[in-house]
C-alpha cells in the first residue's frame, strides 16, 4: 500500500504548532461507516479509535465528548458529572457550525470555536489512540495524554459498551 499525502487541516496545523508528534492514517471514507469502518481498513482495534462527538447541554451550549469507537455515551452520566441538567447530540449542521468540520471529519483539534472537551477516562489507559485528523477518511495516531495537555480535556466516566 502506498502512502497517500493528506493536505494540512486545522487539526494537523494545531498539532504541528503545539509540536505534538503524530502519525497520519488515510483510509477510504464510507458514509455512516464510523469507527468500525476506519478500524477495519487500518487494521486497528476499534476501542483505540476515538470518536469526536459534538453535543450540547440544556441551554444549547456546545461541548465535545471523546469516546472509544466501540462504546456509546451515557448522556445522563455525562450531564451528572458536568453539573448540567441534560446533554444531547447536536444536529449535524449545528455540530458543523460549532466545530468548523463536516460530520464524519470532526477533530477535537483546531475547532472553529474553543469548546469544552470531556474525555472518557479509560482512553488515558491506552498506549496510543487514533482520532480524526480534521477530514473524512483521515485519522491521526498519537498519545492519549495529548488530549489533556493540548485540549485540557476533563476525564469523565460515561461509557456504555455497545452490544
Amino acid at each position: 500500500m502506498t502512502a497517500r499525502h493528506v493536505s494540512e487541516t486545522p487539526a494537523t496545523a494545531a498539532l504541528r504548532a503545539a509540536r505534538i508528534a503524530f502519525t497520519e492514517h488515510p483510509y477510504d471514507y464510507v458514509d455512516h461507516g464510523g469507527t468500525a469502518e476506519s478500524a477495519r481498513q487500518l487494521g486497528l482495534d476499534e476501542h483505540a479509535v476515538i470518536k469526536t462527538l459534538v453535543m450540547q447541554d440544556e441551554a444549547a451550549r456546545p461541548l465535545i465528548v471523546l469516546m472509544h469507537g466501540d462504546c456509546s455515551v451515557s448522556t445522563k452520566n455525562l450531564a451528572r458529572q458536568t453539573a448540567r441538567k441534560s446533554i444531547s447530540p447536536c444536529a449535524p449542521d449545528v455540530a458543523q457550525r460549532h466545530s468548523g468540520y463536516l460530520v464524519g471529519g470532526t477533530s477535537p483539534f483546531g475547532t472553529k470555536k474553543k469548546l469544552p472537551v470531556y474525555l472518557e477516562r479509560s482512553v488515558l489507559d491506552l498506549p496510543a489512540i487514533w482520532i480524526n485528523g480534521g477530514r473524512r477518511g483521515y485519522l491521526v495516531g498519537l498519545a492519549p495524554q495529548v488530549l489533556i495537555d493540548l485540549l485540557q480535556a476533563v476525564p469523565v466516566d460515561c461509557a456504555l459498551e455497545n452490544t
